[in-house]
This record gives C-alpha cells, sequence and structure tokens, in this order.
C-alpha cells in the first residue's frame, strides 16, 4: 500500500465525479499519491471498480488547468497504455474520451496496432498524441526507428492493463525488454499495471520494476466488489452428459436465458466452437434474436462492426472466445455464459467481470459444463472464485528468440554499444539471469547466423566496427524486420474474401488447401462455397448450407494446477458429494465401491480388459498437454517391455494406454529416469522440437514470412516456411547442436509444448504412492477417456453426438454393479 496521505485531487476532475454521481475511490486516489511519490504501481481490483480510469488519473491529473497554472500543458507523449488486445485499446480510447471531454481537457488521444494505416503510423512518429494506445508489438517496432529517441524522450508514463494475460509468456517478454529501453530513452518514467485477477501480486512487482526492486513499486489493492453470482446449468431432466465438450445440450436453455435477460455473452474456448455454437443457437433462435460472434480470425470491419453494435445495445448475445476476455467494458451485459470446462479460476472470474462492470452489484454468469468431469471442474472454479482463489501462470527466465529480436530492433533504431545494451537487458528481471557471454551469443547469431551459417550473407543482419559499436549491416534489414516482427507465430492462414474482395477473416492453411471449388464451409456465421483458392486468398460465395466448420490447432488450455488439486479433494470427500446432482453424485458412488478415487498426493491407476484389449487409466489430473506428453512416454516404454502398446488417448483428467499384454506394474512406466532418459529422446525424434524450433526461427528473424515491397505474392506459404526452418534445424542439429535456437527451442518444448514440470509432478506421486486397481472391466470414472478414443483428432464439439452415444454404451458397463448382469445392449 501507498504510504502516505493521498493528495487532494484537482477540481476539475472531483466535479466530474461529483457530475456523475460518483466517488473517488480510494484506490484510485492511491494510485495519484503514488505517482505524485516517483514510485511505479501495481493495482489490483475488481472488475467494475475503476481500474482504467485509476491508472490513468495521474494522466488526467497532469493536464488540469489547475494543476498547470504553473507549468507548462505537457507536449508530446505523455503516456503510453499497452494492451494484450487490439480490441481493449479501441474500447479504452472511447471510455477515455469521455472524461478528457467532459473536463475539457487539451489531451490527444490516439490508439496504435498492425490495423493503423501507415500514413497515420509515420505521423505518430513524428508528432505524436499525448496519451498513445498500443499493443506490446506496435510498441516493440516503434521502438525500432530512428526517432524513437526524440519520440519517448518525455514519457513520463506507461500503463500495462490486464497484466496478468501476457506477462508470463514471450509477448511479457518482449514487453520487459521493451520496457528497459523506454527507462533508457526516459529514465523517470513510472511503470503502472492492472489487473483483477493475481494469485502472487508481489511476483508482478518484481517483473514491474526495474531491476526487480519491488520496493519501487507500490501495491494499490481496490475496494472489494460485491461477490459474483455464479451458477451451473445443467440439464432439464438432470442428467449431466458423460463426455463431449460442447454442451449443445443447452443450446434451448440459452436461447431462454438471452431472452430473458439484456444482453448475454457466450464464452467458448476455441475459435471452433465459437462457430459451433453460434451455428446451433441460430439454428434454434425462432425468434430472431440478434445474436453476433466474435473471434480473432474474423476480419478486422467484422469485429469492430460486432463490437460497435455491441456499444450501441444492438445485440441481445455474442458468442467469443478470449478475444473479449480482456477489460472491454460493456455496461448492458447482465449475464455471461461460460461454455465448456474454465480451466482456471482467474480466467473465469475475468469472464465473469465482463458482466454489470458494477462494484457494488454482483455479476452473474451460468456455467455450462459438457461432461462430468467439466462438471467437476465447474464446481471447483465456482469454490474458488467465491473463496477469492486465484491461480495462474509461473514466471519463467525470458526467451532468448525474444532476445534476438529485441537486439535487431535496438539495432534498426541506430547503433548500439554491447555493455549499455547488457545493462538495460539486466534491469529486467526477465532477463537479470543474461551476461555478457550470453548477450555475446545472441549478438554472434544476430550478425551471422551462428558457426553452421556464417557463411551466408543473408544471415548477416548486423555488423560490429572497430569502436565496438554495433550497427545495421544494410538498411534493408530494418524493413525486413519491421515486416517480420512479432511474437505470436500462428498457423499459415488464408484469407477468405468474396470475390468483389470484402473480407470475411482468415482460416487456417491446412483446412483452406482441403477445399476445391463447390465445396461449402461456415465460417463468421455463413454458409460459404468455395470459387477458387489463389495466392494464399480463399475466394468464396454465399451459399445455401453447409454443416463443416474450420477447425484451428491453436494450443489447448489445460486445466490449472489449482483446480486440478481442488478436484480431486472434491473426490476425495463423499459428504460433499450432497451438493452435486444425483446421476454426477451415483457415478462417484459406484466408482468408490467398484474400484478407488483419486487422493490428495497419491496417483490412481486401474487396469481392466476392454474388447479383447489390456487398457490401463492413469488419473493425473495434470492438463492435456502433460497427458499427452506423458502418453508418449510410457506407450515407448510398454514397446521396451513386450507390451505391445496399441495406442493411447490424453484428457485434462485422465490418460488411457491400451495393448495386448496387461500392465502388472505401472510404477515401473513411471520412474523419474524417464525425463533424463526417454524424454530427451523422444523430443528430439519427434516433431515437438522442429515445431519449437519453427517458431522460435520467426519470432529471432531468422527465417522470414514476408519479403518488403512484395505484397501478398512476398508472403511465404506455410509449407515454405516449415520447409526452410526444417532445412536449417537439420543442419544445426549435424553441425552446431548447441546453437542458440536450438537452446531456445528446447525450452519451449519443456515448458510449453509437452508441461514436463506437470508430467515430473505426475512422476513425483508415483514415486510415493500408485494405487494399483486391477477390474474385470472398465471403471465409471474412465468412461469419459475411453469414449473419445478414435475421435481425439476431432474438433471438440465435431462429433458430439456420437460421443454422447459411445459413452452411454460404455457407461452401461461400467456402471453395472453386478458383472453377472447383462448391459443394455450386450
Amino acid at each position: 500500500m501507498v504510504s502516505r496521505t493521498p493528495p487532494s485531487l484537482p477540481p476539475e476532475i472531483t466535479d466530474w465525479f461529483t457530475g456523475r454521481g460518483w466517488r473517488v475511490r480510494h484506490h484510485q486516489s492511491e494510485m495519484l499519491a503514488a505517482d505524485d511519490a516517483g514510485l511505479h504501481a501495481l493495482l489490483v481490483a475488481d472488475t467494475g471498480a475503476g481500474k482504467t480510469l485509476g491508472g490513468f488519473l495521474p494522466t488526467l491529473a497532469a493536464f488540469c488547468p489547475s494543476r498547470t497554472v504553473q507549468t507548462p500543458v505537457p507536449d508530446g507523449l505523455h503516456t503510453l497504455y499497452v494492451s494484450p488486445l487490439k480490441a481493449l485499446a479501441h474500447d479504452v480510447q472511447r471510455n477515455l474520451l469521455t472524461p478528457v471531454e467532459d473536463m475539457g481537457l487539451p489531451i490527444r488521444i490516439e490508439s496504435r496496432s498492425g490495423d493503423t494505416p501507415s500514413d497515420r503510423k509515420a505521423r505518430q512518429r513524428a508528432k505524436p498524441p499525448h496519451i498513445l494506445l498500443t499493443t506490446p508489438e506496435s510498441l516493440s517496432l516503434l521502438l525500432s526507428y530512428p526517432e524513437a529517441p526524440a519520440m519517448f524522450a518525455g514519457l513520463q508514463r506507461v500503463v500495462i492493463d490486464e497484466v496478468h494475460a501476457f506477462a508470463t509468456g514471450k509477448r511479457g517478454d518482449l514487453l520487459a525488454l521493451a520496457l528497459t529501453r523506454l527507462q533508457a530513452l526516459s529514465p523517470g518514467l513510472r511503470r503502472v499495471a492492472l489487473s483483477a485477477t493475481l494469485a502472487d501480486p508481489d511476483s508482478y512487482r518484481g517483473w514491474l520494476a526495474p531491476w526487480g526492486d519491488i520496493d519501487s513499486v507500490a501495491l494499490v489493492e481496490g475496494e472489494p466488489g460485491a461477490p459474483p453470482d455464479v451458477e451451473i446449468l445443467l440439464p432439464d431432466e438432470e442428467r449431466v452428459p458423460w463426455s463431449g465438450h460442447a454442451a449443445t445440450w443447452a443450446i434451448p436453455q440459452l436461447i431462454a436465458q438471452i431472452a430473458a435477460h439484456r444482453t448475454t455473452l457466450i464464452f467458448t474456448n476455441t475459435r471452433f466452437l465459437a462457430e459451433y455454437i453460434f451455428q446451433c443457437l441460430w439454428d434454434a433462435n425462432e425468434g430472431n434474436l440478434p445474436i453476433g460472434i466474435h473471434h480473432g480470425s474474423l476480419a478486422k470491419e467484422a469485429r469492430r462492426k460486432v463490437e460497435g453494435a455491441m456499444a450501441r445495445g444492438e445485440l441481445r448475445s455474442l458468442v467469443c472466445t478470449a478475444s473479449l476476455d480482456l477489460g472491454v467494458d460493456w455496461g448492458d451485459i447482465d449475464l455471461v455464459v461460460q461454455m465448456g470446462a474454465p480451466k482456471g479460476s482467474s480466467r473465469l472470474l475475468q469472464r465473469i467481470g465482463r458482466a454489470n462492470h458494477r462494484l457494488d452489484q454482483p455479476s452473474k454468469a451460468l456455467l455450462v459444463p459438457g461432461n462430468r468431469f467439466e462438471f467437476l471442474e465447474a464446481f471447483a472454479a465456482r469454490e474458488a472464485v467465491h473463496q477469492g482463489q486465484r491461480d495462474g501462470d509461473p514466471f519463467r527466465p525470458g526467451g532468448l528468440d525474444v532476445l534476438a529480436q529485441h537486439v535487431m530492433a535496438t539495432a534498426c533504431a541506430g547503433p548500439f554499444r554491447e555493455d549499455e545494451l547488457l545493462g538495460e537487458l539486466r534491469s529486467s528481471q526477465a532477463y537479470a539471469w543474461v551476461d555478457g557471454a550470453v548477450l555475446a551469443r545472441v549478438l554472434d547469431f544476430v550478425a551471422t547466423g551462428g558457426y553452421a551459417l556464417r557463411s551466408y550473407d543473408r544471415f548477416r543482419r548486423i555488423v560490429r566496427e572497430r569502436d565496438g559499436t554495433w550497427r545495421l549491416a544494410h538498411p534493408e534489414f530494418a524493413a525486413r524486420h519491421r515486416i517480420n516482427a512479432g511474437i505470436i507465430v500462428d498457423a499459415e492462414m488464408l484469407d477468405v474474401r468474396f470475390r468483389n474482395g470484402r473480407s470475411l477473416g482468415k482460416v487456417e492453411e491446412n483446412f483452406g488447401a482441403s477445399l476445391k471449388p463447390g465445396d461449402t464451409f461456415r465460417f463468421a456465421g455463413m454458409d460459404l462455397e468455395v470459387e477458387a483458392l489463389r495466392d494464399l486468398e480463399l475466394v468464396v460465395r454465399a451459399a445455401r448450407s453447409s454443416a463443416t466448420i474450420p477447425s484451428y490447432m491453436g494450443q489447448r488450455m489445460p486445466i490449472s494446477t489449482h483446480l486440478a488439486d481442488r478436484v480431486r479433494a472434491m473426490l476425495a470427500d463423499p459428504a460433499g458429494w450432497a451438493r452435486f446432482p444425483d446421476d454426477v453424485r451415483e457415478w462417484l458412488e459406484v466408482q468408490a465401491w467398484r474400484s478407488h478415487l483419486p487422493a490428495p498426493g497419491r496417483l490412481l491407476v486401474e487396469s481392466f480388459p476392454h474388447r479383447g484389449l489390456a487398457y490401463t487409466a492413469f488419473y493425473t489430473f495434470e492438463g492435456w498437454n502433460a497427458n499427452q506428453s506423458l502418453g508418449m512416454l510410457v506407450t515407448r516404454r510398454m514397446e521396451d517391455r513386450g507390451l505391445g502398446p496399441l495406442g493411447f488417448v490424453a484428457t485434462d483428467y485422465t490418460l488411457v494406454v491400451w495393448g495386448l499384454r496387461p500392465v502388472d506394474d505401472p510404477a515401473a512406466l513411471l520412474s523419474p529416469d524417464i525425463l533424463a532418459h526417454e524424454f530427451v529422446d523422444w523430443v528430439q525424434q519427434s516433431y515437438l522440437l522442429r515445431r519449437a524450433f519453427r517458431e522460435v526461427a520467426v519470432i529471432s528473424g531468422l527465417v522470414e514470412r514476408q519479403q518488403p515491397g512484395q505484397g501478398r505474392s512476398g508472403r511465404k506459404s506455410g509449407r515454405q516456411v516449415t520447409f526452410s526452418t526444417d532445412l536449417i534445424f537439420d543442419v544445426l542439429r549435424k553441425y552446431e547442436p548447441d546453437h542458440v535456437l536450438i537452446e531456445a527451442a528446447w525450452a519451449d518444448a519443456r515448458s510449453r509444448l509437452t508441461d514436463v514440470a506437470r508430467v515430473a509432478d505426475v512422476l513425483d506421486r508415483a514415486a510415493r504412492e500408485v494405487d494399483h486397481v486391477l477390474l474385470d472391466r472398465i471403471s465409471p470414472l474412465a468412461v469419459p477417456a475411453l469414449s473419445m478414443i478414435g475421435r481425439e483428432s476431432l474438433p471438440s464439439g465435431a462429433a458430439d453426438d456420437d460421443l454422447l452415444e459411445e459413452a452411454e454404451s460404455l457407461a452401461a458397463q461400467a456402471m453395472r454393479l453386478d458383472p453377472a448382469e447383462p448391459a443394455e445392449g450386450d
């Protein structure tokens, strides 16, 4: 907390609050006190508490006439606002204009993102506004221009919104590096971060502070708001499905909820599910209620149109993804729906906060589980929200590929000295681990491509002068950097356009390449027919109907460790099952009678015959990525031991493997040395390290996706990028296995692609205690996972009807108490 009496607010601000019937909240005035004291600040406050206004309050105060009587009105760029989403920046600009115009403050506010026209970008560099709203990527590009020192020399404040959403990832690395550069250009700069959902504020204070000095960052905590009103929607017949994720059983009830509320925001976890749920709602929308769709692959024009319609109150419901998770303030939303499992209490709280935006009124939310495990997860998440428990990803060392990109951006802005750059880097907690040797390796990579690639001129991007300064090898490398720089490396996309040029958005190249003229698919809420595929464009026209929806290869969100622990605790507490629906309670009771239930600190493993094969189920609760990795490792060990593995299926909660012979000793398959031997061998031989290398090669600038000045014709396809990175990967693996990008790829493979830390948690539990239960047939707890066999590669929701049918058949066997009693359909 700020250890001083909050200062008196300028009368212009207090009058504005009074005129709107509001009061200045304590945490808002504390933000002004922290700024006056020269401190950085982290504001943690509930949604609806006025976080954004609190973050900008010192900026508004600096322009108030009562404060500028003796000092001139600030000129040039005063405050930089950084958000993870372009939509959030546009929403903040719209809401910030109101107090500025009402108070008559002489403040110019503009936004800057990849969607901003090039002429406006050039003008902003020459004559910046007082407040610039941008994203981490756009800020990094701004810092790559020679005008950057002059543009940012007078910068007073940086406001980072929704800091929890990206600080722990590579976008956070990029922003951390940008902050070090900004602080060097404007030493008096104050840093501010805002969030509603932080499990460990001190970790974020360390990330935010120069040199990790958390004492220089004031922790400002907001006034508590009304607890949210969260309910779990159940089927009318009180039977929670055994399997599936789309929860389409809830569509009729959702239509009724939409009709009963002013505006309903429906969150899904994937873009495919957004399109699928929108289609299901529209098919059931007999009352023609205005319903929209919003996700990151839709065209900018389509997103802006629906955002405007929501702001004007013209939509009754909007189906969306994480594209609207963060901070978008539409006051008429009075219900939030989460389709499927929330995966984390912080994510759920963030989404719930989109309703009402009033601190004194509870936000209303409905959780719609797709299956019984998702019901348990939703129940655990609801309890966590009510108890104020948060979760989140831990911080890890900054990535070398991001550092390489930053080095190149620094060179584009002008010559630099190695020792000065090292000092800047080490002032960031994310890169405090970097020493002179590490930086020398990164500089050598940017300058030559590394030992194995130094004979190729195209990798020689910077050179070292005799006086020790580094500069660009040729001015053309600046243009190449700016057109290729970025952190988000999605699968290559195809533009979906009508013949007249109107863009609808993007689908992944793999999906688009599978289509031929005459094929139909549904996208952006429309049925479309393919006319042609040309130059990374899919030309379409309206169609009468379609059942195909594009799928996307985005990374799955695993259940958080915190929620997983809560679910395990619920399973180990039969007394608490009375709170569950009858069918869920019966499911767990039969499981306890026939087998065991997963217990905290122990690993439950079940082995049983099924359809002539030997099955083993591991109840890890460590998320899909970790279970997928564990499945690869366990089946390799089964092969070595002659057990004849035939396959495996992974969910967030369970890993099921099957083979010709039974697993007698599961602990032997899970000995800790699996990470020292088989893990390294598997990752090196699998596609994972190549995939990780592909991403770090693009981020670091080693492989370029776009050639300057060539428009769409100069953009490489996904296949071309893959060919280039695979070729370089093979060269480096053979001739320079300690290359800086191989090291960066390994870091990604361990942390993000395989979730090796959570795999290690499973092995730790297995080393302490394995509850191995031998059964004569499938157990109730195994039904959801076994029903997924053969359907794992399908998009969630695509085969829900088949899943439900298969799950009911398996459940009939699993829930039969007398093994001699024939199950229905036997």
